[in-house]
């Protein structure tokens, strides 16, 4: 049985996105998914689709994964994070985790989740269920 997950994804490119969505679906998940390239357009799908995860790209043209988890933290939804990318370094992923980011992969690593046995999902599932365990934590 398919596990459900509704993911925001905030990525420009074609190739990535059909990467992230097809990685899922593989590793279990029934996914609904809307995808964004602008601060604008997240704002308005966050309002319009309630999302149990955001994975965002790094860098794009007109938008951030910074930016995009600065917005998820004005907005007050607590949803896991992930960040996706294979422009940056070692420690600007550690920044972007110490900003509130769940997580980074690097792309290459997102890609070898379609050839591995599922460890890409299995990372993603235990990061959806941070937020749960936090909250029932005393």
């Amino acid at each position: 049985m398919n596990v459900p997950l509704r993911v925001l994804l905030i990525e420009d490119s074609d190739d990535d996105a059909a990467l992230v969505v097809r990685t899922l679906r593989r590793g279990g998940y029934d996914l609904t998914y809307t995808r964004v390239e602008s601060a604008e357009a997240m704002r308005d799908a966050l309002a319009r689709h309630p999302c149990d995860l955001v994975i965002s790209d790094y860098s794009m043209p007109q938008f951030s994964g910074p930016a995009a988890l600065q917005l998820l933290h004005e907005v007050g939804i607590d949803v896991p994070f992930i960040i996706v990318s294979g422009t940056i370094g070692e420690e600007t992923a550690v920044a972007a985790m110490k900003a509130g980011a769940h997580d980074f992969l690097t792309t290459s690593c997102a890609r070898q989740w379609s050839a591995a046995s599922g460890g890409g999902p299995r990372r993603a599932s235990r990061v959806c269920s941070m937020p749960r365990l936090r909250r029932s934590s005393p």
